[in-house]
Parts: structure tokens; C-alpha cells; sequence
């Protein structure tokens, strides 16, 4: 199974999600590293992803070819993450046939109604939850 993570910024919430996916999966799932600019790559790179690419092409590409996508809201939203995540991005994650998780966090003037805010953490083990009944589904 191929899981892209994507993250801007920092990449301290991607980091955070794929060192608990390396974690519970081990090597039994590939995770792809896409950040929008060079630190965020590195951060989750550091966090052992299997390989990172940076930039509007190479999440565009790849995200064509993943199984799963994980990110925050933002990933969907244009202009988002102070205009890193460019509309491109946002139109070829919306629109990729993968599964996407995505976490209900935003910096964007952006309210979900009826989520009940959680703590990273927690919404992470949510992210592993879900992602264990889709490798179950796989290996079926």
C-alpha cells in the first residue's frame, strides 16, 4: 500500500503521522514524504518516510499513484497554509481516486460544524484506526 503524507510549513504534523504509521506498519506500507517547500520534506524524512518529494509537481504527480492520502484539511483548500498549498495542489488531492484521511485542523477561516476539537495525538490514533481497516481491506 502507498501512503502519501502532505504537509507544509514545518512538517511537524506530517512528521508526527508517519512516525505513528512507521510505528504500527513497519515496511509493510510504503509512505511518501510530500511536502510543500524543503523543510517540511526533511522533517518527515527525518521521521523515516521511504522517500519525500517537494513541491506543486511532485504532489501533483504522486498523488495520482497513492492508495491512501493523510493531511490536514488544508491539503484540500487552496491557497491554504499561508499560499503554499497552491490551487493546483488542492484540485489533484480533491480529485485523486485515493482514499484521503484527512484531520480536521486548519489555520484557514474555516469551521467544521459538529467536530469536537482534539488534541494531535488523538487524532492521529484516529488516522491508524482507519488506516488498519483499509490495509485489512487490501490484504483481503
Amino acid at each position: 500500500m502507498r501512503i502519501c503524507v502532505i504537509d507544509g510549513q514545518g512538517g511537524g504534523i506530517g512528521s508526527v503521522i508517519i512516525k505513528r504509521l512507521k510505528e504500527e506498519f513497519g515496511e509493510s506500507v510504503e509512505v511518501l514524504a510530500l511536502g510543500t517547500n524543503g523543510i517540511a520534506t526533511a522533517q518527515m524524512m527525518k521521521a523515516r518516510a521511504n522517500r519525500g518529494a517537494s513541491g506543486e509537481n511532485a504532489i501533483v504527480r504522486t498523488v495520482q499513484t497513492a492508495d491512501v492520502v493523510i493531511g490536514t484539511l488544508s491539503i484540500v483548500l487552496a491557497n491554504s497554509m499561508m499560499g503554499e498549498l497552491t490551487p493546483a495542489v488542492a484540485e489533484a488531492v480533491a480529485s485523486c481516486p485515493a482514499e484521503k484521511i484527512l484531520l480536521p485542523l486548519t489555520q484557514e477561516a474555516v469551521v467544521l460544524a459538529g467536530v469536537v476539537s482534539q488534541p494531535l495525538p488523538h487524532l492521529v490514533e484516529g488516522v491508524v484506526n482507519k488506516l488498519k481497516g483499509l490495509v485489512d481491506k487490501a490484504n483481503v
